[in-house]
């Protein structure tokens, strides 16, 4: 053995080649051409000792913008959010830190509980009336979300706002390929969904509307408004919502909302370069049996004890192809228990107070910043935590940003890079940590920048 980490003894590999009949690692790969198969030598480094590689890697870690060194206005789906040391001390303990699906229920209690306590907080919140275990991420959750409303309806249009966030747009249009569905994007007006342009998209065909509040610019978009129009031509309405707003927001499920889908990053999961997340999955009665994933239920046993036990589980693992409902293969239910352990940690009283700081802080970063002689709010709507900003046609936004981090801040989001026409505009993000005098030296910095 060449390190004590590497259990692979060369004698290993032998008996390893002898098994499957070849003599050498060469001869396992003879099917690859040669041709396509990479000839020369990697471009990296001589293999370096355990004391070296850590340096190595401390000084790589120690160029990133972390949210610990740096005031970060970067929202845009992965937020800046408080997370309570109790959160990482729960699920640090190895029976919820190792545990896999718990398919027996007689040894998964504890897991099984702490995910329907999750199910539970995603219901309270949405105002919904079940929830699943769990998706992968929100933009995820959105696409399943339109396939539901296609399998539901069996139309093949979905219509979705341009204001929905671009990527999750881009994981609906790759699921609606894989579906032979029709995705149609509705615009914009004044930072959310042009009503009358959604009116006109909307047919006889159409599956569902999928829109986001806050949506994606931060504005709240008007849902009981939006509900009629969908629900007219016989479809489904799908919201996406940042669940942090709706500890003041009045919940999508009391507004009409077929299904509730969106992130729950903001409950006590970090940012980590942008995942792993989790994403929540919430319906209305109708639509429990043709939800994706998997429920935890509750249930007692034969002495009448309270217990849980997975139940509803229309995946194609659990039940024939051809009746399955989604083909997602598992769930998020270590960062779904972040999410319980933050609220369940903060209460009812604790999510508004967070949510009431989000708004109060974006809202005076909103008027400093809009009280530059070069800086404008771009959009009057009612906004949440985040706001768009305009720093000129001309503006550069990634030099911008590149030298608000010289200044010890991470900027808002190119908002050009997804929508030609703001070109020059930054989304920028607001949370309960950013301070009033992070807030004013941003925006001192942002205009001395222009």
């Amino acid at each position: 053995m060449k390190h004590r980490y590497l259990p692979m003894t060369e004698q290993d590999r032998k008996d390893m080649l002898a098994a499957v009949g070849v003599a050498s690692v060469d001869e396992l790969f003879a099917d690859i051409p040669a041709g396509v198969r990479y000839q020369g030598e990697l471009n990296i480094s001589e293999a370096l000792n355990e004391q070296a590689m850590l340096r190595h890697m401390r000084t790589l870690s120690g160029r990133n913008a972390d949210f610990d060194r740096y005031a970060s206005f970067l929202g845009a789906g992965m937020y800046d959010h408080h997370l309570p040391v109790v959160v990482n001390h729960v699920i640090s303990r190895s029976e919820f830190y190792t545990a896999y699906t718990p398919y027996q229920p007689e040894i998964s209690q504890g897991e099984l509980q702490a995910i329907f306590e999750f199910q539970s907080y995603i219901c309270e919140l949405t105002g919904m009336t079940v929830a699943n275990a769990s998706m992968y991420d929100g933009a995820t959750a959105l696409a399943e979300a339109g396939a539901l409303a296609h399998g539901a309806t069996k139309r093949r249009q979905i219509v979705v706002s341009r204001a929905v966030h671009p990527e999750a747009r881009a994981i609906l249009r790759t699921t609606a390929r894989g579906l032979n569905l029709d995705v149609i994007e509705v615009g914009y007006t004044d930072g959310v969904t042009n009503l009358n342009e959604l009116m006109s998209a909307v047919g006889a065909d159409t599956a569902a509307i999928i829109v986001q509040s806050p949506n994606f610019f931060g504005c709240i978009e008007d849902v009981a408004a939006i509900e009629p129009i969908i629900h007219g031509a016989g479809g489904l309405l799908v919201v996406s919502c940042n669940p942090m707003s709706l500890g003041l927001l009045e919940p999508s499920g009391k507004l009409g909302a077929d299904i509730v889908v969106g992130d729950t990053q903001p409950f006590g999961i970090p940012a980590s370069f942008g995942g792993p997340s989790c994403g929540y999955f919430a319906v209305s009665d109708a639509w429990m049996r043709r939800m994706p994933g998997r429920i935890v239920g509750q249930t007692v046993d034969r002495d009448g004890k309270r217990g849980f036990v997975l139940t509803l589980q229309a995946r194609e693992q659990h039940i024939r192809r051809e009746k399955a409902t989604s083909n997602i293969c598992s769930n998020q239910a270590l960062l779904a228990l972040c999410a319980s352990v933050y609220l369940s940690t903060l209460g009812k009283e604790g999510i508004r107070d967070v949510a009431g700081l989000n708004i109060q802080k974006a809202h005076y970063a909103a008027k400093m910043i809009g009280a530059r002689n070069k800086l404008e709010v771009a959009f009057a709507s009612p906004f949440f935590n985040e706001f768009v900003v305009k720093l000129g046609d001309d503006a550069d936004v990634g030099t911008i940003n590149s030298k608000l981090l010289e200044h010890g801040f991470i900027g808002g989001y190119d908002l050009g890079r997804d929508y030609p026409e703001l070109k020059g505009h930054m989304l920028v993000a607001v949370t309960e940590q950013r301070t009033k005098e992070d807030i004013e030296q941003f925006a001192d910095r942002l205009e001395e920048l222009l």
